[in-house]
């Protein structure tokens, strides 16, 4: 089945195209970038630049795989948007991806992990997962400061109690964020670095959730900022 991936949540994106199979085995055929600012001019045309490279079209797609977030709230509004057009067109199922379930399956461990992506304005998105072999089911999501992420009671929540049930008896900490790991390390903790997600990472892992019919149609395709944004925010504050 030829799957497309997408990956609009950050400053720069990506897209995607992979070849699965029954084996559950996913061949990337490639990954182009798409630079950061402009992706509502660049997104289609490059979908259809890709698929028309390889010697396809739209309707050879049979399943679509997108970053739900956390990131950039226009760049995941715009990439979330084409899906759902491109899916309810086709009639073809859409795997949502969480950047962070991205990040806690690239650690390759198994367990209970805290996935670490930068928010920016000095916060910190985390992602609690319990992996098993490569999929991650999410207990917690949340928004930190990251002058609180390391601190002492933020550590004992990450080495306490509530982790005993991982095979080394603590949470492991993961990110593709080379800032967040080397704070880590400072604090003490030890972290996985995992090589930065992209639209070939979502395809892999939206490949293994639409095997197991973890699935969603247009409708229900909804991005997960995490953060409120700033009219959520100035609505709370005026009530």
């Amino acid at each position: 089945m030829l799957l497309l991936a997408t990956d609009s949540s950050g400053r720069s994106g990506s897209i995607a195209l992979a070849r699965g199979d029954a084996n559950g085995s996913c061949e990337v055929i490639e990954v182009v970038p798409l630079a950061g600012g402009t992706f509502s001019a660049q997104l289609v045309p490059q979908i259809a630049a890709l698929l028309a490279k390889h010697g396809f079209g739209k309707h050879d797609v049979g399943a679509f795989a997108v970053a739900s977030g956390p990131g950039s709230f226009t760049g995941l509004r715009i990439g979330l948007a084409a899906i759902k057009a491109l899916a309810e067109i086709l009639e073809k199922p859409i795997a949502a991806v969480s950047l962070l379930e991205a990040v806690a399956v690239g650690a390759k461990v198994q367990g209970r992990v805290l996935a670490l992506l930068d928010a920016g304005r000095g916060d910190v998105y985390c992602g609690e997962y319990e992996v098993s072999g490569e999929s991650a089911r999410v207990r917690a999501e949340r928004l930190v400061k990251l002058e609180d992420l390391f601190a002492e009671p933020q550590r004992g929540q990450m080495q306490g109690s509530e982790t005993r049930n991982a095979p080394t008896g603590e949470t492991i900490l993961a990110t593709s964020d080379h800032r967040l790991a080397e704070a880590a390390r400072t604090a003490g903790l030890s972290v996985s670095l995992v090589e930065a997600i992209d639209a070939g990472t979502l395809a892999h892992i939206g490949w293994r959730k639409i095997q197991a019919s973890e699935t969603v149609s247009p409708e229900q395709l909804e991005a997960n900022y995490i953060r409120r944004t700033d009219a959520e925010i100035m609505a709370k504050v005026s009530c």
